[in-house]
Order: structure tokens, then C-alpha cells, then sequence
């Protein structure tokens, strides 16, 4: 019999974020392709799964779909995983996945964590109409020719980016897009969460006056027809400041790690940021 290729989503940080099938198939199938062996190996290990594992990524796609498609035939099941969320998104795995449909190869969906829905059902800007568009190009002028295709795209705009690059890539968006709203998503589900809302100069300003940002970032960014947000249109860093502590405050962090958490992100003394939010609230007061 001829086995089944499942693509199997794991989790994007939170190592809870996994399903209880794609344990199970994790745990059954004759070998995992991963992105990167050593990655995954943590992974199983923290679950206490000994599949046999090899490496599948975009420098050997092409040889190795061909292997693996040959085992899948000769009756082994293989489960497909890319370092993180769903593999195939800006991930490995398209060869593997059309080579098995194009030759009847059972091919299974173990859904799960997607960094791109993830950030995006958090954003607060519209949902119901978007764009996923992978990695911006790293060059300014291939990057801004891109952007300009997507001007007119009638849907909120999904890109991921890398942290050295967020800082040029907000500002040519801001220049060819114009001062649209954005969200970036910054190491969703991991122990440093972030979401900075915002117009894009608004960002741009965020940005320039803290430390260089790290982590894995989701860059999400509304059409050109969207409303503007409150958070958008608070026109003081005060206020903008304050609506950040709203957020977090909803979701709820203690006021010590909250005053912490914005002083770093507007780029503050901790004292500063103190005496702003006081003065925010002595406003609303009166």
C-alpha cells in the first residue's frame, strides 16, 4: 500500500500551542522531514517522540521531494513540519506536496498554529478581506515596486519581516502606500509578545526612538479605504501611550510590568513614563 504525506502544523513559540493529532501522527508516522533536524529535535523531545527524522529545506527541495515520494510509494508514511506554524507558508514543502498529488499520493492537512492568521486575528484592523504576501524583497527599490502592486489591493495587506529591516520597510511603505494603519506582530505567543498599533509614521516614530527591535515580526497593514483607529488617531504621545497601557491592562498585566513594558517600547525612562501616564489620567479626571 502507499503511504500518506501529512503537513503537519506545529507551534509557532508556546509549545502548548500543538494539537493531540498532530501528537499522535507525530508520534506514528516512519519519518518526520523537518526544516532544520536539530529545531524539530526539541520539539519531539519535550514530547517524548522518536520518529526518525531528515532534513528537507530549500537547498535539497528538489532531490529530496523526489526520495521522499519514493519511500511514500514503497508504503511509509512521512509527516512534513517546517521550523515553526504551518509548513509551505514562506516555508519549504511545495515540491514535495505537488510531486505527491502528481503522482496520487494521499496528501493530509494536521492543521494548526499559523503565524499569519495568529497575528491577524489579533490586529484590530479588518479581517474579512487580506493578503498574504510572504517576505518583502530585502532591496529598497524591489521592495518599493512591490509595494506599489499592492496600492490598490482591496483587503488588509500581511507581510512578515525581519527585525533588521522593519525600520526601511515601515518607511517605504509609508511613502508608497501612504500614512495607512499597521499593526507589527513581534514573537506571537513567545514570553516577549508584542503588538505595536499605530499609523505607520506613528511606528516609524515608535521605532526610532527605542532599542532595535528583535524577534520574529508579522507586519500587518490595512487597505487604503480602512478607518482610522483610536489608537491611530490620538494625536499626543500621552495619548498614545495611555491607550497602550489600556491594552495591556485588558489583558491583565500588572501595573509594575505594564509601566516597564512601555517605557521600552515608546523609548523611556521607566519616571517618564510614570509622570506621562499620571498626567493622562489626571486629564480623563477632569
Amino acid at each position: 500500500m502507499v503511504g500518506t504525506l501529512f503537513i503537519v502544523a506545529t507551534p509557532i513559540g508556546n509549545l502548548e500551542d500543538i494539537t493531540q493529532r498532530a501528537l499522535r501522527v507525530l508520534r506514528e508516522a516512519d519519518l518526520i522531514a523537518c526544516e532544520d533536524t536539530r529545531h524539530t529535535r526539541k520539539l519531539l523531545n519535550h514530547f517524548g517522540i522518536n520518529t526518525p527524522t531528515i532534513s528537507y529545506h530549500e537547498h535539497n527541495e528538489q532531490e529530496r521531494a523526489e526520495d521522499l515520494c519514493e519511500a511514500l510509494e514503497s508504503g511509509k508514511n512521512i509527516a512534513l513540519v517546517s521550523d515553526a506554524g504551518t509548513p509551505l507558508i514562506s516555508d519549504p514543502g511545495f515540491r514535495i506536496v505537488q510531486a505527491a498529488v502528481d503522482r496520487g499520493i494521499s496528501v493530509v492537512p494536521i492543521p494548526g498554529a499559523s503565524a499569519v492568521i495568529t497575528a491577524l486575528s489579533v490586529s484590530g484592523l479588518p479581517t474579512d478581506q487580506f493578503l498574504f504576501a510572504g517576505f518583502l524583497p530585502a532591496r529598497t527599490g524591489a521592495r518599493r515596486a512591490k509595494l506599489n502592486e499592492l496600492r490598490k489591493v482591496a483587503g488588509t495587506l500581511v507581510f512578515y519581516e525581519a527585525p533588521h529591516r522593519i525600520k526601511a520597510t515601515l518607511q517605504d511603505a509609508l511613502e508608497v502606500l501612504g500614512n495607512r494603519e499597521a499593526v507589527i506582530a513581534r514573537e506571537v505567543t513567545k514570553l516577549h509578545e508584542e503588538f505595536a498599533r499605530g499609523s505607520l509614521s506613528q511606528l516609524i516614530e515608535r521605532l526610532s526612538s527605542s532599542e532595535a527591535p528583535r524577534g520574529e515580526m508579522v507586519l500587518i497593514i490595512s487597505s487604503q479605504d480602512a478607518e482610522p483607529s483610536a489608537f491611530s488617531r490620538a494625536t499626543s504621545p500621552e495619548e498614545q501611550l495611555s491607550r497602550r497601557v489600556d491594552e495591556l491592562e485588558r489583558e491583565g498585566i500588572d501595573q509594575k510590568t505594564i509601566l516597564k513594558r512601555v517605557a521600552k517600547e515608546f523609548g523611556l525612562k521607566r519616571d517618564e513614563a510614570y509622570r506621562m501616564m499620571l498626567n493622562q489620567k489626571n486629564r480623563r479626571n477632569t
